[in-house]
């Protein structure tokens, strides 16, 4: 399991149809919004492909101005250890 969060900064008073964007891609959750655009994201996945596409879909949603990733880590599957 990746578990990174990031800073998205989109225009100015993102209205409430780009946050249900941003929050109807697989394993994003939004957690505060600021006045100027910045917000805080958490995306949680399988493996680093699909961080790294979730990423890129952020990036490319209509209103992004910047997308910044403030940390990542990598949780193994203890089912997977045994």
């Amino acid at each position: 399991m990746h578990i990174s969060s990031l800073i998205v900064h989109a225009r100015s008073g993102a209205d409430a149809r780009f946050r249900a964007h941003l929050a109807a891609l697989d394993g994003v959750e939004l957690h505060a919004v600021a006045d100027d655009g910045r917000m805080i994201v958490t995306v949680e996945c399988a493996d680093d492909a699909a961080i790294r596409n979730t990423y890129e879909a952020i990036e490319h949603l209509d209103g992004v101005l910047s997308v910044a990733m403030v940390y990542h880590q990598v949780e193994s599957d203890p089912d997977k250890e045994i």
